[in-house]
């Protein structure tokens, strides 16, 4: 798994990187539970799918919570309720990236990574309106 997170997202010194291939490898980790058989090198369409959608949602909310992260923590009343709340921001998060696969999947159309970029942008715009209230 780590040959394959750093072909895909070499270590740069960036938090975005970092914080990317840690995407990558939470995606692959689901993949591997979901899927136990999975050879990583050799992934077929379903898990392809399964992996690029899982990544994505992981990697907005993470791109989310390097943004708002800590002002969710400090202006929550306890800490479990930051908790709470960055759980919920992550569920949100998880499905409205699913919807926007199941959309593209419906229309017949591929996940190109323009269209995964958009996914990404709309996501993060729509969470960070949605949750604006914990930030504040």
């Amino acid at each position: 798994m780590d040959a394959v997170v750093e072909a895909v997202r070499p270590v740069d010194g960036t938090q975005d990187a970092e914080a990317e291939r840690a995407s990558i490898r939470d995606a692959l980790s689901e993949l591997l539970t979901r899927f136990p058989d999975a050879e990583l090198l050799n992934l077929d369409a379903d898990q392809r799918d399964f992996v690029i959608e899982r990544f994505t949602a992981i990697d907005v909310f993470r791109r989310f919570e390097l943004d708002l992260g800590k002002t969710i923590l400090e202006k929550a009343p306890s800490a479990i309720a930051a908790l709470g709340r960055l759980k919920e921001v992550r569920d949100y998060i998880k499905q409205s990236v699913a919807a926007s696969f199941r959309k593209l999947r419906d229309a017949g159309r591929t996940a190109t990574s323009g269209r995964i970029g958009q996914m990404v942008r709309d996501a993060l715009t729509e969470t960070f309106e949605v949750f604006e209230a914990y930030a504040e």
